[in-house]
């Protein structure tokens, strides 16, 4: 069985997958920070009733020594480290000219900073093994953004350049780095956008398929590129949003 790491694994898409790769027959490492513990453990335990073994590792992936300590922890249990699902962010909405200084960093290291330090944390094993399969979360915010989300657009950009080069880098040694890019999904950070019914109506009329997406929607992609299926991909990013961005 693959063992998979799953950031913000608690709700939203990031649960979605976690339940998604568990019915698929992955092992999880699931991640989430402390004040997410309940609902952390309450995806692992339907996760571990389908037959998983999985092993709630909980930090901050913006904190360097807390990422190591947990992709230790998760060496210890499982012994290897097949795939990881950057999937942890967070989103502060506020315009340029009033947004705070301290929120754009916040956003920049969790949402940027945190990839990073996670896949970083796990190259060494996936290095050993010469097999890995990395899958960041990005956004069509990333792409072409939105008012108010200056910051969120910047982090989710740089993931996907990021990617972009780690997949050039590690492509030898047998190791995968592929983008999923969400649009508008219905999660609590996705009420930014949709609480108001005429802007959800506004979404809604710009996304070919004329829905909103769930966080179901996001796990066949991922679960596509953290598998063998995707062997021959890197390097690339894969909008997941019904028909909104067509690039």
């Amino acid at each position: 069985m693959p063992v998979t790491l799953v950031t913000g694994a608690s709700r939203g898409i990031g649960a979605a997958i976690a339940l998604g790769l568990a019915e698929r027959g992955h092992d999880l490492a699931l991640n989430d920070i402390s004040r997410q513990e309940e609902h952390l453990r309450q995806v692992a335990d339907r996760a571990a009733a389908m037959g998983r073994r999985v092993e709630v590792v909980l930090g901050d992936v913006s904190d360097k020594a807390q990422v190591e300590a947990m992709a230790a922890r998760i060496l210890e249990v499982f012994g290897r480290i097949d795939a990881v699902v950057n999937n942890a962010g967070i989103l502060i909405a506020g315009a340029v000219d009033g947004l705070r200084e301290e929120h754009w960093d916040r956003v920049m290291d969790v949402n940027a900073k945190g990839s990073f330090l996670v896949i970083q944390s796990v190259l060494p094993a996936m290095k050993r093994q010469k097999y890995g399969r990395i899958v960041n979360i990005a956004s069509i915010g990333g792409k072409h953004g939105a008012p108010e989300q200056a910051h969120y657009s910047a982090s989710k950009a740089a993931v996907m350049g990021f990617s972009r080069v780690l997949a050039q880098e590690v492509g030898p040694l047998g190791i995968t780095v592929n983008c999923v890019c969400p649009g508008i999904i219905y999660t609590d950070m996705g009420r930014v956008n949709l609480d108001d019914q005429q802007v959800r109506a506004a979404w809604q009329a710009k996304t070919a398929m004329a829905r909103i997406g769930t966080p179901e929607d996001v796990v066949g992609p991922v679960a596509f590129f953290a598998s063998d299926d995707s062997a021959f991909v890197t390097g690339q990013t894969l909008n997941v949003d019904g028909g909104i961005v067509f690039s």
